[in-house]
Protein backbone atom coordinates (compact mmCIF):
# COMPACT_ATOMS: atom_id res chain seq x y z
CA UNK A 1 0.00 0.00 0.00
CA UNK A 2 2.93 15.12 5.30
CA UNK A 3 0.40 11.82 5.01
CA UNK A 4 1.51 10.19 7.96
CA UNK A 5 -0.53 12.28 10.54
CA UNK A 6 -3.53 12.30 8.13
CA UNK A 7 -3.34 8.37 6.96
CA UNK A 8 -7.07 7.64 7.90
CA UNK A 9 -7.95 10.65 4.94
CA UNK A 10 -5.66 8.60 2.72
CA UNK A 11 -7.22 5.57 3.10
CA UNK A 12 -10.50 6.97 2.72
CA UNK A 13 -9.57 8.40 -0.60
CA UNK A 14 -7.77 5.19 -1.74
CA UNK A 15 -11.03 3.47 -1.59
CA UNK A 16 -12.97 5.70 -3.04
CA UNK A 17 -10.63 4.96 -6.37
CA UNK A 18 -11.49 1.20 -5.84
CA UNK A 19 -14.79 1.78 -6.22
CA UNK A 20 -14.74 4.19 -8.88
CA UNK A 21 -11.81 1.91 -10.95
CA UNK A 22 -14.37 -1.27 -10.37
CA UNK A 23 -16.85 0.34 -11.49
CA UNK A 24 -14.98 2.34 -14.72
CA UNK A 25 -13.93 -1.38 -15.67
CA UNK A 26 -16.69 -4.11 -15.11
CA UNK A 27 -15.35 -5.92 -18.47
CA UNK A 28 -11.54 -6.49 -19.34
CA UNK A 29 -10.33 -6.06 -22.77
CA UNK A 30 -7.42 -7.51 -24.23
CA UNK A 31 -5.60 -6.63 -27.14
CA UNK A 32 -4.75 -3.20 -28.99
CA UNK A 33 -3.15 -0.82 -26.98
CA UNK A 34 0.89 -0.68 -26.75
CA UNK A 35 0.72 0.34 -23.26
CA UNK A 36 -1.61 -2.09 -21.80
CA UNK A 37 -1.86 -5.72 -20.87
CA UNK A 38 -4.59 -7.97 -19.62
CA UNK A 39 -3.67 -11.38 -17.93
CA UNK A 40 -5.96 -14.55 -17.44
CA UNK A 41 -5.27 -16.23 -14.33
CA UNK A 42 -6.45 -19.02 -12.28
CA UNK A 43 -6.57 -17.66 -8.63
CA UNK A 44 -7.00 -14.61 -6.91
CA UNK A 45 -5.30 -13.40 -4.08
CA UNK A 46 -7.25 -13.42 -0.57
CA UNK A 47 -5.28 -10.24 0.71
CA UNK A 48 -3.03 -7.53 -1.15
CA UNK A 49 -1.17 -7.24 2.28
CA UNK A 50 2.27 -9.11 2.65
CA UNK A 51 1.83 -8.61 6.67
CA UNK A 52 -0.56 -11.87 5.50
CA UNK A 53 1.76 -13.37 2.80
CA UNK A 54 0.71 -11.58 -0.41
CA UNK A 55 3.70 -11.31 -2.60
CA UNK A 56 6.24 -12.99 -0.27
CA UNK A 57 8.38 -14.67 -2.61
CA UNK A 58 8.45 -11.70 -4.84
CA UNK A 59 7.20 -10.13 -8.04
CA UNK A 60 4.22 -8.32 -6.55
CA UNK A 61 4.23 -5.41 -8.00
CA UNK A 62 2.73 -3.31 -6.08
CA UNK A 63 5.83 -3.66 -3.46
CA UNK A 64 9.28 -4.03 -3.45
CA UNK A 65 11.32 -6.30 -1.44
CA UNK A 66 14.81 -5.72 -0.16
CA UNK A 67 16.38 -7.92 -2.73
CA UNK A 68 14.34 -9.53 -5.65
CA UNK A 69 15.47 -12.30 -8.19
CA UNK A 70 16.56 -11.73 -11.67
CA UNK A 71 15.73 -14.28 -14.64
CA UNK A 72 18.57 -16.58 -13.53
CA UNK A 73 16.87 -16.95 -10.03
CA UNK A 74 20.06 -14.88 -8.70
CA UNK A 75 19.53 -12.19 -5.80
CA UNK A 76 20.12 -8.39 -6.77
CA UNK A 77 19.43 -5.15 -5.15
CA UNK A 78 15.86 -3.77 -5.26
CA UNK A 79 15.13 -1.68 -2.12
CA UNK A 80 18.27 -2.41 -0.49
CA UNK A 81 21.58 -0.58 -2.30
CA UNK A 82 23.22 -4.03 -2.60
CA UNK A 83 23.46 -7.44 -1.33
CA UNK A 84 23.55 -7.95 2.72
CA UNK A 85 26.93 -7.65 4.78
CA UNK A 86 27.49 -10.79 6.16
CA UNK A 87 28.87 -11.32 9.80
CA UNK A 88 28.49 -13.42 13.19
CA UNK A 89 29.25 -16.56 11.61
CA UNK A 90 26.03 -15.87 9.19
CA UNK A 91 24.11 -14.91 12.62
CA UNK A 92 24.04 -10.97 11.10
CA UNK A 93 22.85 -9.40 8.63
CA UNK A 94 23.32 -5.76 7.40
CA UNK A 95 21.37 -3.80 5.02
CA UNK A 96 22.33 -0.49 3.81
CA UNK A 97 18.70 1.12 1.75
CA UNK A 98 18.37 2.52 -1.54
CA UNK A 99 18.20 6.54 -0.75
CA UNK A 100 15.56 8.83 -2.77
CA UNK A 101 13.02 6.10 -2.86
CA UNK A 102 9.13 7.07 -2.05
CA UNK A 103 5.54 5.44 -1.67
CA UNK A 104 3.70 5.67 -4.60
CA UNK A 105 1.67 8.40 -2.10
CA UNK A 106 5.12 10.11 -1.62
CA UNK A 107 6.02 9.36 1.59
CA UNK A 108 9.60 8.05 1.92
CA UNK A 109 10.77 4.94 2.39
CA UNK A 110 13.07 4.12 5.52
CA UNK A 111 14.31 1.44 7.71
CA UNK A 112 11.41 2.00 10.02
CA UNK A 113 9.70 0.10 7.21
CA UNK A 114 11.05 -2.39 7.24
CA UNK A 115 11.56 -3.00 10.73
CA UNK A 116 7.59 -2.73 11.48
CA UNK A 117 7.03 -5.33 8.23
CA UNK A 118 8.91 -7.97 9.65
CA UNK A 119 8.32 -7.17 13.20
CA UNK A 120 4.51 -7.30 12.33
CA UNK A 121 4.93 -10.63 10.40
CA UNK A 122 6.56 -12.10 13.02
CA UNK A 123 4.12 -10.59 15.54
CA UNK A 124 1.75 -13.80 17.32
CA UNK A 125 -1.42 -11.29 16.99
CA UNK A 126 -1.00 -11.51 12.83
CA UNK A 127 -2.84 -14.41 11.14
CA UNK A 128 0.14 -14.95 8.60
CA UNK A 129 0.39 -18.65 8.19
CA UNK A 130 3.84 -18.26 5.95
CA UNK A 131 5.71 -16.29 9.07
CA UNK A 132 7.40 -19.64 10.05
CA UNK A 133 9.65 -19.10 7.34
CA UNK A 134 11.10 -16.45 8.93
CA UNK A 135 11.65 -17.99 12.42
CA UNK A 136 15.54 -17.96 12.37
CA UNK A 137 14.70 -13.84 13.14
CA UNK A 138 15.67 -12.99 16.74
CA UNK A 139 15.60 -9.23 15.93
CA UNK A 140 15.21 -7.02 13.08
CA UNK A 141 16.66 -2.87 13.93
CA UNK A 142 17.09 0.61 12.63
CA UNK A 143 20.31 1.86 12.67
CA UNK A 144 19.21 5.53 11.52
CA UNK A 145 16.95 6.00 8.45
CA UNK A 146 19.00 3.83 5.66
CA UNK A 147 20.12 0.87 7.69
CA UNK A 148 18.53 -2.24 8.52
CA UNK A 149 20.33 -4.79 11.07
CA UNK A 150 18.74 -8.47 11.06
CA UNK A 151 20.23 -10.83 14.08
CA UNK A 152 19.27 -14.57 13.47
CA UNK A 153 19.12 -17.00 16.43
CA UNK A 154 21.40 -19.75 13.67
CA UNK A 155 23.11 -19.10 10.72
CA UNK A 156 20.12 -19.85 8.35
CA UNK A 157 22.15 -20.73 5.17
CA UNK A 158 19.13 -19.32 3.07
CA UNK A 159 18.13 -15.94 5.11
CA UNK A 160 18.77 -13.51 1.93
CA UNK A 161 16.19 -15.60 -0.26
CA UNK A 162 13.73 -14.88 2.64
CA UNK A 163 14.23 -10.86 1.99
CA UNK A 164 12.21 -10.88 -1.26
CA UNK A 165 9.56 -10.08 1.00
CA UNK A 166 7.51 -7.27 0.20
CA UNK A 167 8.27 -3.75 2.38
CA UNK A 168 4.70 -2.26 3.82
CA UNK A 169 4.52 1.51 4.92
CA UNK A 170 4.01 1.54 8.47
CA UNK A 171 2.60 5.12 7.76
CA UNK A 172 -0.87 3.61 5.88
CA UNK A 173 -0.50 0.38 7.88
CA UNK A 174 0.08 1.40 11.41
CA UNK A 175 -3.17 1.71 13.62
CA UNK A 176 -5.27 -0.96 12.10
CA UNK A 177 -5.84 -4.38 12.61
CA UNK A 178 -3.76 -6.10 10.95
CA UNK A 179 -5.79 -8.78 9.63
CA UNK A 180 -9.21 -7.17 8.47
CA UNK A 181 -7.75 -3.77 8.05
CA UNK A 182 -8.37 -1.82 4.75
CA UNK A 183 -4.34 -2.06 4.07
CA UNK A 184 -5.34 -5.43 2.65
CA UNK A 185 -7.22 -4.03 -0.28
CA UNK A 186 -5.99 -0.35 -0.68
CA UNK A 187 -2.42 -0.94 -0.25
CA UNK A 188 0.46 1.26 -0.90
CA UNK A 189 4.09 0.55 -1.81
CA UNK A 190 7.24 1.30 -3.61
CA UNK A 191 6.45 -1.09 -6.81
CA UNK A 192 6.11 -0.37 -9.82
CA UNK A 193 2.41 -0.43 -10.29
CA UNK A 194 -0.56 1.03 -8.07
CA UNK A 195 -3.29 -0.76 -7.69
CA UNK A 196 -6.70 1.39 -8.93
CA UNK A 197 -9.65 -1.44 -8.61
CA UNK A 198 -10.26 -4.80 -7.16
CA UNK A 199 -13.50 -6.72 -8.23
CA UNK A 200 -13.26 -9.73 -6.01
CA UNK A 201 -14.11 -12.92 -8.34
CA UNK A 202 -13.15 -10.54 -11.45
CA UNK A 203 -10.24 -8.38 -11.73
CA UNK A 204 -7.47 -6.44 -10.02
CA UNK A 205 -6.85 -3.68 -11.80
CA UNK A 206 -3.50 -1.28 -11.33
CA UNK A 207 -1.17 1.69 -13.50
CA UNK A 208 2.03 2.35 -14.13
CA UNK A 209 3.70 4.32 -10.75
CA UNK A 210 5.33 7.22 -12.53
CA UNK A 211 7.65 7.91 -9.25
CA UNK A 212 8.95 4.09 -9.24
CA UNK A 213 12.43 4.38 -8.74
CA UNK A 214 13.42 1.92 -11.48
CA UNK A 215 11.63 3.79 -14.11
CA UNK A 216 8.31 4.43 -15.27
CA UNK A 217 6.80 0.86 -16.85
CA UNK A 218 6.08 1.05 -20.73
CA UNK A 219 3.22 -1.04 -20.10
CA UNK A 220 1.20 1.59 -18.60
CA UNK A 221 -2.41 -0.04 -17.46
CA UNK A 222 -2.38 -4.05 -16.28
CA UNK A 223 -4.97 -6.16 -16.12
CA UNK A 224 -5.44 -9.43 -13.89
CA UNK A 225 -8.62 -10.79 -14.69
CA UNK A 226 -9.60 -13.96 -12.29
CA UNK A 227 -10.93 -16.84 -14.79
CA UNK A 228 -10.67 -19.88 -12.85
CA UNK A 229 -11.96 -22.48 -15.47
CA UNK A 230 -9.33 -23.45 -18.05
CA UNK A 231 -11.26 -23.52 -20.40
CA UNK A 232 -13.16 -20.09 -20.42
CA UNK A 233 -9.63 -18.71 -19.86
CA UNK A 234 -8.85 -20.35 -23.34
CA UNK A 235 -12.16 -19.01 -24.70
CA UNK A 236 -11.50 -15.45 -24.25
CA UNK A 237 -7.98 -15.45 -25.07
CA UNK A 238 -9.30 -16.56 -28.64
CA UNK A 239 -11.96 -13.97 -28.52
CA UNK A 240 -9.41 -11.34 -27.71
CA UNK A 241 -10.49 -9.95 -24.58
CA UNK A 242 -7.16 -11.02 -23.30
CA UNK A 243 -3.51 -10.35 -24.33
CA UNK A 244 -2.27 -13.45 -22.57
CA UNK A 245 -2.77 -16.39 -20.12
CA UNK A 246 -1.48 -19.85 -18.47
CA UNK A 247 -3.24 -22.42 -19.67
CA UNK A 248 -2.84 -26.43 -19.18
CA UNK A 249 -1.08 -28.53 -21.91
CA UNK A 250 -4.01 -29.57 -24.14
CA UNK A 251 -5.73 -25.98 -24.10
CA UNK A 252 -2.00 -24.57 -25.22
CA UNK A 253 -1.91 -26.52 -28.07
CA UNK A 254 -5.06 -25.51 -29.74
CA UNK A 255 -3.03 -22.00 -30.28
CA UNK A 256 0.01 -23.20 -32.17
CA UNK A 257 -1.54 -22.10 -35.56
CA UNK A 258 -2.22 -18.64 -34.67
CA UNK A 259 0.75 -16.78 -35.58
CA UNK A 260 -0.41 -13.94 -33.49
CA UNK A 261 0.66 -15.41 -30.58
CA UNK A 262 3.64 -17.25 -29.04
CA UNK A 263 3.91 -19.71 -26.25
CA UNK A 264 6.36 -19.65 -23.16
CA UNK A 265 6.99 -22.49 -21.30
CA UNK A 266 8.29 -21.89 -17.74
CA UNK A 267 10.44 -24.44 -15.87
CA UNK A 268 8.78 -24.92 -12.45
CA UNK A 269 9.47 -26.65 -8.98
CA UNK A 270 5.27 -26.90 -9.18
CA UNK A 271 4.42 -30.31 -8.43
CA UNK A 272 1.09 -32.31 -8.40
CA UNK A 273 0.75 -34.89 -5.85
CA UNK A 274 -2.11 -36.26 -3.58
CA UNK A 275 -2.49 -35.93 0.11
CA UNK A 276 -2.98 -39.01 2.21
CA UNK A 277 -4.51 -37.78 5.43
CA UNK A 278 -3.16 -39.56 8.67
CA UNK A 279 -6.57 -39.58 10.11
CA UNK A 280 -8.14 -41.07 7.37
CA UNK A 281 -8.62 -45.12 8.29
CA UNK A 282 -7.68 -45.95 4.82
CA UNK A 283 -4.54 -43.97 3.87
CA UNK A 284 -3.30 -43.74 7.64
CA UNK A 285 -2.29 -47.60 6.47
CA UNK A 286 1.09 -47.09 5.66
CA UNK A 287 1.18 -50.48 3.39
CA UNK A 288 -1.82 -48.68 1.85
CA UNK A 289 0.68 -45.77 1.31
CA UNK A 290 3.54 -47.36 -0.24
CA UNK A 291 1.26 -49.42 -2.61
CA UNK A 292 -0.04 -46.44 -4.22
CA UNK A 293 3.29 -44.96 -4.45
CA UNK A 294 4.36 -47.90 -6.72
CA UNK A 295 0.48 -48.02 -7.81
CA UNK A 296 0.85 -44.77 -10.06
CA UNK A 297 2.19 -44.03 -13.95
CA UNK A 298 3.70 -41.19 -13.16
CA UNK A 299 5.51 -41.70 -17.23
CA UNK A 300 1.99 -42.15 -18.42
CA UNK A 301 0.74 -39.09 -16.74
CA UNK A 302 3.79 -36.63 -18.12
CA UNK A 303 3.41 -38.08 -21.70
CA UNK A 304 -0.55 -37.84 -21.57
CA UNK A 305 -1.87 -35.27 -19.40
CA UNK A 306 1.25 -33.00 -19.91
CA UNK A 307 1.94 -33.69 -23.00
CA UNK A 308 5.83 -34.50 -22.31
CA UNK A 309 5.55 -30.57 -20.74
CA UNK A 310 6.77 -31.83 -17.12
CA UNK A 311 8.56 -34.80 -15.13
CA UNK A 312 7.62 -37.47 -13.11
CA UNK A 313 7.70 -36.16 -9.51
CA UNK A 314 8.75 -38.19 -6.48
CA UNK A 315 8.78 -35.63 -3.82
CA UNK A 316 8.76 -31.82 -3.70
CA UNK A 317 12.19 -31.29 -4.87
CA UNK A 318 12.06 -32.06 -8.79
CA UNK A 319 14.84 -34.69 -10.05
CA UNK A 320 16.45 -31.89 -11.93
CA UNK A 321 17.52 -30.08 -9.11
CA UNK A 322 21.13 -30.16 -7.30
CA UNK A 323 19.01 -31.00 -4.21
CA UNK A 324 17.17 -33.92 -5.29
CA UNK A 325 18.20 -37.21 -3.20
CA UNK A 326 18.89 -39.82 -6.66
CA UNK A 327 17.70 -42.87 -5.45
CA UNK A 328 14.45 -42.20 -4.06
CA UNK A 329 12.81 -42.41 -7.78
CA UNK A 330 9.82 -45.06 -7.22
CA UNK A 331 9.18 -47.47 -10.21
CA UNK A 332 5.68 -48.24 -11.60
CA UNK A 333 5.33 -51.62 -9.87
CA UNK A 334 1.56 -52.43 -10.14
CA UNK A 335 2.63 -56.30 -8.93
CA UNK A 336 4.75 -55.05 -5.79
CA UNK A 337 1.39 -52.21 -5.26
CA UNK A 338 -0.99 -55.79 -4.79
CA UNK A 339 1.89 -57.84 -2.83
CA UNK A 340 2.19 -55.40 0.28
CA UNK A 341 -1.80 -54.98 0.06
CA UNK A 342 -1.88 -58.43 0.20
CA UNK A 343 0.41 -58.92 2.90
CA UNK A 344 -0.73 -56.15 5.29
CA UNK A 345 -4.43 -57.63 4.99
CA UNK A 346 -6.40 -55.96 2.51
CA UNK A 347 -8.14 -58.67 0.64
CA UNK A 348 -9.47 -58.01 -2.70
CA UNK A 349 -13.64 -58.32 -2.26
CA UNK A 350 -16.34 -59.45 -4.92
CA UNK A 351 -16.48 -56.35 -6.60
CA UNK A 352 -12.26 -56.03 -7.17
CA UNK A 353 -12.07 -53.52 -4.24
CA UNK A 354 -10.00 -54.57 -1.10
CA UNK A 355 -11.44 -54.94 2.83
CA UNK A 356 -9.07 -55.22 6.09
CA UNK A 357 -11.14 -55.86 9.52
CA UNK A 358 -14.30 -54.64 8.13
CA UNK A 359 -13.10 -51.33 6.60
CA UNK A 360 -13.35 -50.59 2.82
CA UNK A 361 -10.07 -49.61 0.70
CA UNK A 362 -12.02 -46.49 -0.58
CA UNK A 363 -11.55 -42.65 0.08
CA UNK A 364 -12.24 -39.86 -0.97
CA UNK A 365 -10.27 -36.94 -3.60
CA UNK A 366 -11.34 -33.83 -4.55
CA UNK A 367 -9.62 -31.20 -6.79
CA UNK A 368 -10.53 -27.37 -6.83
CA UNK A 369 -13.57 -26.91 -9.50
CA UNK A 370 -12.10 -25.40 -13.18
CA UNK A 371 -8.79 -27.19 -12.73
CA UNK A 372 -8.23 -29.33 -15.94
CA UNK A 373 -4.88 -30.37 -15.13
CA UNK A 374 -5.58 -31.71 -11.59
CA UNK A 375 -8.95 -32.66 -12.97
CA UNK A 376 -7.02 -35.12 -15.37
CA UNK A 377 -4.12 -35.98 -12.33
CA UNK A 378 -7.17 -36.97 -10.21
CA UNK A 379 -8.73 -39.23 -12.40
CA UNK A 380 -5.75 -40.67 -13.44
CA UNK A 381 -4.65 -41.59 -9.91
CA UNK A 382 -7.94 -43.26 -9.29
CA UNK A 383 -7.35 -45.01 -12.34
CA UNK A 384 -4.21 -46.62 -11.19
CA UNK A 385 -5.31 -47.07 -7.60
CA UNK A 386 -8.60 -49.27 -8.63
CA UNK A 387 -5.86 -51.44 -10.75
CA UNK A 388 -4.84 -52.05 -7.26
CA UNK A 389 -7.87 -52.68 -5.39
CA UNK A 390 -8.46 -49.53 -4.32
CA UNK A 391 -11.44 -47.25 -4.79
CA UNK A 392 -10.94 -43.22 -5.01
CA UNK A 393 -14.03 -41.19 -5.57
CA UNK A 394 -13.05 -38.08 -7.38
CA UNK A 395 -15.11 -35.04 -5.96
CA UNK A 396 -14.79 -31.13 -6.96
CA UNK A 397 -15.38 -28.21 -4.73
CA UNK A 398 -14.22 -24.97 -3.88
CA UNK A 399 -11.50 -24.33 -1.67
CA UNK A 400 -13.52 -23.03 1.17
CA UNK A 401 -15.47 -26.58 0.86
CA UNK A 402 -12.28 -28.33 0.53
CA UNK A 403 -10.25 -27.22 3.72
CA UNK A 404 -12.64 -28.06 5.99
CA UNK A 405 -12.48 -31.70 4.90
CA UNK A 406 -8.29 -32.21 4.57
CA UNK A 407 -8.37 -33.74 8.26
CA UNK A 408 -10.08 -37.30 6.92
CA UNK A 409 -10.60 -36.70 2.70
CA UNK A 410 -7.24 -36.50 0.34
CA UNK A 411 -7.08 -33.61 -1.73
CA UNK A 412 -5.13 -32.97 -5.24
CA UNK A 413 -2.10 -30.59 -4.03
CA UNK A 414 0.24 -28.53 -5.66
CA UNK A 415 3.28 -26.58 -4.34
CA UNK A 416 7.13 -25.92 -4.80
CA UNK A 417 9.90 -23.07 -4.36
CA UNK A 418 12.37 -22.85 -6.03
CA UNK A 419 14.66 -20.85 -4.25
CA UNK A 420 15.84 -23.06 -1.41
CA UNK A 421 15.10 -26.77 -0.46
CA UNK A 422 13.70 -25.38 2.80
CA UNK A 423 11.13 -23.44 1.17
CA UNK A 424 10.05 -26.52 -0.29
CA UNK A 425 10.02 -29.10 2.20
CA UNK A 426 9.22 -27.53 6.10
CA UNK A 427 6.11 -26.26 5.49
CA UNK A 428 5.05 -29.73 3.36
CA UNK A 429 6.43 -31.70 5.98
CA UNK A 430 6.93 -31.02 9.56
CA UNK A 431 4.25 -32.21 12.20
CA UNK A 432 4.24 -28.48 13.87
CA UNK A 433 2.33 -27.45 11.03
CA UNK A 434 0.04 -30.02 10.45
CA UNK A 435 -3.44 -28.57 9.21
CA UNK A 436 -2.13 -25.35 9.87
CA UNK A 437 -3.97 -23.68 6.93
CA UNK A 438 -3.08 -25.24 3.59
CA UNK A 439 0.77 -26.36 5.42
CA UNK A 440 1.36 -30.08 5.72
CA UNK A 441 -1.91 -30.79 4.52
CA UNK A 442 -1.74 -34.22 5.20
CA UNK A 443 -0.77 -34.30 8.88
CA UNK A 444 2.45 -36.09 8.34
CA UNK A 445 3.92 -36.97 11.23
CA UNK A 446 8.06 -38.85 10.78
CA UNK A 447 10.13 -37.97 13.80
CA UNK A 448 13.31 -38.27 11.66
CA UNK A 449 11.94 -36.42 9.02
CA UNK A 450 10.93 -33.36 11.55
CA UNK A 451 14.83 -33.66 13.05
CA UNK A 452 16.30 -33.48 9.28
CA UNK A 453 14.31 -30.45 8.50
CA UNK A 454 15.61 -28.68 11.10
CA UNK A 455 19.02 -29.51 10.61
CA UNK A 456 19.09 -28.54 7.02
CA UNK A 457 17.66 -24.94 8.14
CA UNK A 458 19.95 -24.37 10.67
CA UNK A 459 23.29 -25.13 9.13
CA UNK A 460 25.43 -22.65 7.12
CA UNK A 461 27.07 -26.04 5.09
CA UNK A 462 26.04 -26.94 1.99
CA UNK A 463 27.15 -30.15 2.28
CA UNK A 464 25.26 -30.54 5.63
CA UNK A 465 22.29 -29.44 4.20
CA UNK A 466 22.39 -31.99 1.49
CA UNK A 467 22.53 -34.81 4.02
CA UNK A 468 19.83 -33.47 5.80
CA UNK A 469 17.70 -33.06 2.76
CA UNK A 470 18.35 -36.31 1.45
CA UNK A 471 17.57 -37.78 4.41
CA UNK A 472 14.09 -36.29 4.52
CA UNK A 473 13.32 -37.29 0.72
CA UNK A 474 14.54 -40.70 1.88
CA UNK A 475 12.38 -40.63 4.92
CA UNK A 476 9.70 -39.46 2.48
CA UNK A 477 9.92 -42.65 0.28
CA UNK A 478 9.99 -44.86 3.42
CA UNK A 479 6.77 -43.06 4.92
CA UNK A 480 5.18 -41.48 2.34
CA UNK A 481 2.64 -38.85 3.54
CA UNK A 482 1.67 -37.85 -0.01
CA UNK A 483 1.65 -39.48 -3.57
CA UNK A 484 4.00 -37.02 -5.67
CA UNK A 485 2.54 -37.40 -9.04
CA UNK A 486 4.49 -34.59 -11.75
CA UNK A 487 6.43 -31.51 -11.69
CA UNK A 488 4.37 -29.34 -14.09
CA UNK A 489 5.88 -26.68 -16.75
CA UNK A 490 3.40 -23.80 -16.69
CA UNK A 491 2.70 -22.78 -20.25
CA UNK A 492 1.52 -19.61 -21.18
CA UNK A 493 -0.06 -17.80 -24.50
CA UNK A 494 0.61 -14.34 -24.94
CA UNK A 495 -0.09 -11.91 -28.21
CA UNK A 496 3.17 -11.29 -30.10
CA UNK A 497 2.95 -7.73 -29.64
CA UNK A 498 5.84 -7.82 -27.20
CA UNK A 499 9.69 -8.35 -27.16
CA UNK A 500 12.32 -10.48 -25.38
CA UNK A 501 9.93 -12.00 -23.09
CA UNK A 502 11.23 -14.81 -20.45
CA UNK A 503 10.64 -16.68 -17.40
CA UNK A 504 12.43 -17.60 -14.13
CA UNK A 505 12.21 -21.15 -12.72
CA UNK A 506 8.98 -20.40 -11.08
CA UNK A 507 7.31 -21.77 -7.99
CA UNK A 508 3.73 -23.34 -7.63
CA UNK A 509 2.21 -20.42 -7.18
CA UNK A 510 1.81 -18.96 -11.24
CA UNK A 511 -0.01 -15.33 -10.17
CA UNK A 512 0.92 -11.88 -12.11
CA UNK A 513 4.51 -12.57 -10.35
CA UNK A 514 5.08 -15.32 -13.10
CA UNK A 515 5.09 -16.12 -16.29
CA UNK A 516 6.58 -13.81 -19.14
CA UNK A 517 5.06 -11.02 -16.69
CA UNK A 518 7.25 -11.41 -14.33
CA UNK A 519 8.85 -8.33 -14.95
CA UNK A 520 6.32 -6.77 -17.15
CA UNK A 521 7.78 -3.30 -15.53
CA UNK A 522 10.44 -4.06 -18.13
CA UNK A 523 8.63 -5.16 -21.22
CA UNK A 524 9.49 -3.01 -24.24
CA UNK A 525 6.99 -3.27 -27.50
CA UNK A 526 7.69 -4.39 -30.33
CA UNK A 527 8.65 -1.61 -32.69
Amino acid sequence: MTARSVRGVAATAMAGVLAAGAAACSTPGGGGAKDSLVVGLANEPETLSPLLGYGKDGNSKIFDGLLRRDASMKLQPALAAGLPKVTDDGRTYTFTLRKGVKFSDGEPFTARDVVFTYRTILDEKTNNAAKGELDAIDKVTAAGDDTVVFALKYPYAPFAERTVLPIVPEHAAKGQDVNSGSFNTAPIGTGPYVLTGWSKGEKLTFKANPGYWGGEPKVKKLTMAIIKDDDVRATRLRSGDLDGAVLPPNLAKGFKGDKSKTTVTARTTDFRGVTLPTANKVTGDLAVRRALDLAVDRKAMVDKLLEGAGRAGYGPVPTGSDWFAKGTERPYDPDKAKKLLDDAGWRTGGDGIREKDGQRAAFTLWFPAGDKLREEHALAFASDAKKAGIEVKVRSGTWEVIEPRMKNDAVLAGDGNPADPDFDLYNLLHSSLALNGFNNMAAYSNPGVDKALEEGRRSGDKAARKAAYDKVQQGLADNPGYTFLTHIDHLYVVNDKWKNLSTQVEPHDHGLGAGPWWNVEDWQPEQ
